[in-house]
């Protein structure tokens, strides 16, 4: 699936960084990622070009919301037989317009392999000698980038903005007051199936789902609802299937479609979360695009149409309706 590395190197200098959209009765939420627009029991998420890694915005990859946006929009669309979910519209490329929903102050993170290059990774802690992660006891003689003998619900507390989560197990976030033990266990009981059901259509795609985050909320009827994003680069890592026995074999990382691509670019520039981040070059922001949406073009089964229009008219635009 070859693109047009041109177009996504003009796109550099248009990607949509920030947002400031307004309306009566509107109220503004910015995130890492999205910024949010709520008005009575509606929400419009606008996933901007923002790329975070480490828990920081590090900068902006050309088309990345709008690949987000209708990848997140495509998951929701298959996983609705095994969960509800917030999305009622895709007014704009890069805009959901969803209901409002209570958020669970979890993270839900699946875990199916022994993986990851962060400090606060399931391998990480492995290879530091660590056997109990997020109360999971892990067995001695594992190797980086197995399976583990069974997926595996790591939870993290939700930080706020410029802050960092925090591995948790589900004994203390109940013993914190954070959630009752049988809202956490009907949510995570939740999560498996999405996970097993996401694990399957990736592998009927060519790829593996290693591991993902989930967001959980109550809709107005108190009934558990996915939010937010499913499945997507930025919540998800894949691995290509065909190549995943050979890399393995060899003691090389496998190849992945995800964001792990930035993170283990600012790992080698020695940025791991602390202080100012280096700032990314236009290469490494065209690459980061091109496997965003060869992501999206493997998994949907379509190619990305991206839109080139200036965003903050079009968005203001297409939101009309809703600011009204």
């Amino acid at each position: 699936m070859g693109w047009d590395m041109s177009l996504l190197q003009d796109q550099c200098a248009r990607t949509l960084e920030q947002t400031d959209l307004s309306g009566k009765g509107v109220e503004r939420i910015g995130g890492k990622v999205r910024d949010n627009y709520k008005k009575g029991d509606r929400r419009a998420i606008v996933v901007t070009d923002r790329v975070s890694a480490f828990d920081v915005v590090i900068g902006t990859v050309p088309f990345k919301g709008q690949v987000l946006n209708q990848m997140a929009a495509f998951w929701f669309e298959q996983m609705k037989h095994v969960a509800p979910n917030h999305l009622i519209d895709l007014p704009d490329p890069n805009v959901s317009i969803v209901r409002e929903c209570k958020v669970l102050p979890v993270e839900f993170v699946f875990r199916g392999y022994l993986t990851g290059a962060s400090p606060t990774s399931i391998w990480t802690a492995y290879a530091r000698g660590e056997r109990e992660y997020c109360g999971h006891r892990l067995p001695e003689g594992l190797r980086k980038h197995e399976p583990l003998p069974e997926p595996l619900l790591t939870p993290t507390t939700k930080a706020e903005k410029g802050a960092h989560d925090e591995l948790i197990s589900r004994e203390e976030l109940i013993q914190r007051g954070a959630i009752t033990a049988d809202l956490y266990d009907r949510a995570a009981a939740l999560c498996a199936r999405l996970f097993k059901a996401g694990t399957e259509l990736a592998a009927a795609r060519g790829l593996i789902l290693v591991d993902t985050k989930y967001e959980i909320g109550l809709d107005a009827a108190g009934e558990l609802c996915v939010i937010d994003e499913i499945h997507t680069p930025d919540s998800s890592r894949y691995w290509f299937e065909s190549s995943y026995a050979s890399s393995l074999s060899e003691g090389a990382d496998p190849k992945s479609l995800d964001k792990e691509y930035v993170r283990r670019w600012l790992i080698a520039e020695g940025y791991s979360g602390k202080g100012a981040p280096p700032k990314l070059p236009d290469e490494v922001r065209c690459e980061a695009a091109r496997r965003y949406i060869e992501t999206f073009e493997i998994m949907t089964g379509r190619g990305f149409e991206p839109d080139t229009e200036e965003p903050h008219a079009r968005l203001r635009r297409n939101l009309a309706s809703f600011f009204a």
